[in-house]
């Protein structure tokens, strides 16, 4: 029997980088393709089911994550970085040592990626200097929602919430509706914030723990001669132009990320987000006080999906798409007429567009740099939310390279950063992401399978192995009898939504 590991490689050879969006496909390619996610699809949740083990996941808790939120294969920990991190590498490490000094790293981009693993460093004894441009660039279009457990584990203040999220309703392409969020627990939310907020408070706090931040753009990173030489960080700041040598980089420079392009990281497929801010009566913001809403169907993406997001005193609409980004006016249009009547006497206040990745980078490493959040390209396919993923990979590689440098004291390589930080990811999360990219091709193909996905949406057992996945970065006990009556409920929404079977 093929292992979990080559169903994957399988799967991604099959699917991953190849764009299904031309209009153009006759019907019964179409139904071939339909018809081959179908099977991957099936097959892989029969072999989840079968292989499982008490540390693998559950048909139910993979089936989860079709709803457009994210899963992840372990509950983090909470951690606090109010102290300094005393993570240490292997006492035989052979990297030379820095005698007079401490290790020196650049963070490019101070976003919560680059904010995260700016705190981590600067926490661990490492000479940290953080670049975020001056004036800060607008934040990028962004739902806002964060799950419960980032508010505890990245020590998230409840001030920065903006709104207490517990019903979440999704309208199918017909615009019939589901409400999402019939099993929260009476102390469960999703938390809504905006990114100018987070990402404020994230920098200064790494700034608090010693991080130097730098306001200013950088230009250029210029290459070592040799592996312990300095890389060069090329900035323009209050009109001039400035230099900084350091021994480690991390890119955290989002989807055009200049540090990727340094390094020659390789290019990946871009969907782009468009996001207005709209300021509403307060009678009509009384509707959002508590419910963000999801929309699908070709008329605001033939992709993805649009969305109303409340936020402090406004809500951000928007839309996104991969395959037809010359038409995301025209896909924005389309979810302001879905939700006309809604957002009726309301203001645009703000506009926002933004590229998102689809898939990480084909390399993330390079010598002593690192990319991390939309540099790699660790956004979720389905859901395209990458928050908690961005400011966790942030953490993550920089807790490495506190480790690899034992606290600042030696030099890294390409293999330390590879070793402590690239393969831990890819064990939690390339699974992961791996699945919701399929989920998206199953379920966002066309609009009966998206009809498919809204009635699915209703039952109550998804609905709670979907948030608690969520919440909690954990996946969910499930059950047996209901994971067999979801699959079959699944296939019954997709014959019903002629989906399956069709000629």
């Amino acid at each position: 029997m093929k292992t979990k590991s080559k169903i994957f490689k399988h799967m991604h050879h099959q699917y991953l980088y190849r764009s299904q969006c031309t209009e153009a496909n006759a019907h019964v390619q179409e139904n071939q393709r339909v018809h081959t996610c179908f099977l991957q699809f099936f097959s892989t949740l029969i072999h989840f089911q079968t292989q499982q083990t008490p540390k693998m996941a559950t048909a139910s808790s993979t089936l989860a994550v079709f709803f457009p939120t994210k899963t992840t294969i372990t509950r983090p920990h909470s951690h606090s970085h109010s102290h300094p991190l005393t993570i240490k590498a292997s006492s035989n490490s052979t990297n030379p040592p820095l005698p007079g000094r401490k290790l020196r790293a650049a963070v490019i981009g101070g976003g919560p990626a680059g904010s995260s693993a700016a705190e981590a460093l600067a926490s661990g004894g490492i000479e940290t200097f953080l670049f975020e441009r001056n004036p800060p660039t607008t934040a990028k279009p962004c739902g806002g929602a964060i799950p419960l457990c980032m508010l505890e584990e990245f020590n998230i203040p409840s001030h920065l919430i903006d709104r207490h999220v517990t019903r979440m309703r999704i309208f199918s392409p017909s615009n019939l509706s589901v409400d999402f969020g019939k099993t929260l627990r009476p102390n469960e939310f999703i938390a809504m914030l905006r990114r100018e907020a987070l990402d404020s408070f994230l920098r200064s706090r790494a700034e608090s723990l010693g991080a130097k931040l730098v306001s200013g753009l950088v230009t250029n990173l210029e290459l070592p001669e040799s592996s312990t030489s300095p890389y060069v960080v090329h900035y323009t700041s209050d009109n001039s132009r400035h230099s900084l040598p350091v021994d480690v980089v991390v890119g955290a420079d989002g989807a055009n990320s200049r540090v990727a392009r340094s390094i020659h990281a390789g290019t990946y497929a871009c969907a782009i987000a468009f996001q207005e801010r709209i300021k509403l009566p307060d009678h009509k913001m009384e509707y959002y006080n508590d419910l963000a809403e999801m929309y699908v169907g070709n008329d605001v993406s033939p992709d993805f999906y649009a969305w109303v997001f409340p936020k402090c005193d406004h809500v951000a609409v928007g839309t996104g798409t991969v395959c037809a980004k010359q038409n995301i006016k025209l896909y924005q249009k389309g979810i302001r007429d879905r939700v006309k009547h809604k957002i009726s006497g309301g203001k645009v206040i703000k506009v926002e567009a933004h590229p998102i990745p689809e898939h990480p980078r084909p390399i993330r490493i390079r010598g002593r740099v690192a990319l991390v959040g939309d540099a790699a390209g660790y956004v979720t396919k389905c859901s395209g939310e990458g928050i908690y993923f961005a400011a966790k990979s942030g953490r993550m590689c920089g807790e490495a390279i506190v480790k690899a440098s034992e606290g600042g004291d030696r030099m890294v390589n390409e293999d330390d950063l590879k070793r402590e930080y690239l393969r831990v990811w890819d064990s939690k999360y390339v699974t992961t992401f791996r699945f919701l990219d399929l989920l998206q091709r199953v379920f966002y193909g066309s609009n009966a399978a998206r009809e498919a996905l809204v009635e699915l949406c209703d039952d109550e057992y998804v609905q709670r192995m979907t948030f608690e996945s969520y919440l909690y970065k954990k996946l969910a006990d499930g059950d047996r009898l209901q994971d067999v009556k979801m699959v079959w409920n699944t296939i019954g929404s997709l014959i019903k939504c002629n989906m399956v079977g069709s000629k």
